[in-house]
């Protein structure tokens, strides 16, 4: 006898519930600050029953790194202008306005009181850092293939993103020229 073995729709019910809880978590780290809410409020923001939370993600911090890793390491495809000033303008520009944009400062905070959070936390910011490192490689490797000098993905991290990430951690504003200035000063 043949069984039909359930398939899973791929933004089903369960991509549903995650995105719900996800945009709970940014909610209340913005409203209230990290370590300033339970499993229970989430549910109840998301809509969801906690058990269901614990069965996804087993704990609170483990569902904190997962909100924050997916929403930092979300992007848009890496950018390919033709050279690599245009992609480091446009691929800035696009990180600018994903961490300035509604939940971007509440996931960035996330991230800087994970990292300081005990061993799942340093390990969410290595990951995240691995990401973002291998995402950068790959438009710098493009960048070399075409004969220009491209610096490292480290030296974009400190000259480019991490200046954006410590304007936006403490309110500053970033504007269209300061993130191009970002760019030309490490170019």
């Amino acid at each position: 006898m043949n069984e039909r073995q359930p398939t899973r729709r791929p933004g089903g019910r369960s991509a549903r519930v995650g995105a719900q809880v996800h945009q709970a978590v940014t909610d209340l780290i913005s409203e209230r600050g990290y370590g300033n809410f339970t499993v229970g409020e989430i549910a109840a923001r998301a809509g969801v029953a906690d058990s269901s939370i614990y069965r996804r993600w087993g704990n609170l911090e483990t569902l904190l790194t997962d909100v924050a890793l997916t929403r930092l390491n979300a992007q848009s495809p890496m950018p390919d202008t033709g050279s690599l000033a245009g992609d480091l303008r446009t691929y800035a520009a696009q990180v600018a306005r994903e961490i300035t944009g509604p939940d971007g400062p509440a996931v960035l905070h996330l991230a800087v009181a994970l990292s300081s959070s005990g061993q799942q936390g340093r390990q969410a910011g290595a990951d995240l850092r691995a990401e973002r490192t291998r995402q950068l490689q790959s438009m710098l490797d493009r960048a070399r293939d075409r004969g220009e000098h491209a610096p490292d993905a480290f030296e974009v991290l400190d000259h480019i993103l991490a200046p954006m990430y410590i304007r936006v951690l403490f309110g500053m504003e970033l504007t269209p020229d300061y993130v191009d200035g970002l760019v030309d000063r490490l170019l």
